[in-house]
């Protein structure tokens, strides 16, 4: 909430700098949801595929070490009415090195899907930037505003001048030779323990900063 306490107002006299250079020319302001247009583009659903396709092996290996905590954790619960306390303390600390283990192997799946994906924006991100400049320019923009941020400034605004769609069809326009017909969702994240799935918060497209972007 604080962060929001401090963009708004920085936005805001992004906006009335705009205002007083152009004089009296009317301001107009865009919006677009990078990350959407990214994965929505051809080139990003062919890189989503080929990234699931990439971690499945992996991803399936560290459901496989879930199973087996869990099929510790029930025998531990069937017998331990019955179980005598080595044995007890035996499973036990199977399911804690276990976990531990599980733990670190899902942290470096993570890291290494983080870095794949940083790399597939990076190179994504730039060429969108390039198509947004150039249709920001073409159409008047003075100001185009990314919403796909946890916390983008925006609370409201008109689907009349939201570009993503545009944007999209642009790109694919402009790179013809991307993944046609694959459809893909993000790459899935492995297992959590517990079976609990991983989460993180989406990684932002490192596309080169805009100069009028605040």
């Amino acid at each position: 909430m604080k962060k929001n306490l401090f963009v708004l107002p920085a936005l805001l006299l992004a906006v009335t700098v705009l205002v007083h250079a152009q004089g009296a020319a009317p301001l107009k302001i865009g919006i677009i949801h990078v990350q959407a247009a990214i994965l929505g583009t051809k080139d990003g659903q062919k890189a989503a595929a080929d990234l699931n396709a990439k971690i499945a092996p992996r991803k399936s290996e560290l459901e496989k070490k879930q199973a087996a905590i869990e099929a510790l954790q029930e025998q531990l619960r069937k017998g331990s009415a019955t179980m005598s306390e080595d044995a007890k303390s035996r499973i036990m600390r199977d399911i804690d090195s276990n976990t531990k283990a599980l733990n670190r192997d899902n942290e470096d799946a993570q890291a290494d899907i983080e870095q794949e994906e940083n790399k597939i924006f990076n190179e994504l991100g730039a060429k969108l930037y390039a198509i947004v400049e150039k249709y920001a320019k073409d159409n008047g923009f003075s100001l185009i505003l990314d919403v796909s941020g946890q916390q983008q400034p925006v609370w409201w605004a008109s689907d009349s001048i939201n570009i993503t769609t545009e944007v999209v069809a642009l790109y694919d326009k402009a790179n013809p030779g991307g993944g046609a017909g694959v459809t893909a969702a993000p790459a899935a994240r492995p297992a959590g323990p517990g079976g609990a799935p991983a989460t993180r918060p989406a990684v932002p497209p490192a596309a080169p900063p805009a100069p009028r972007k605040q």
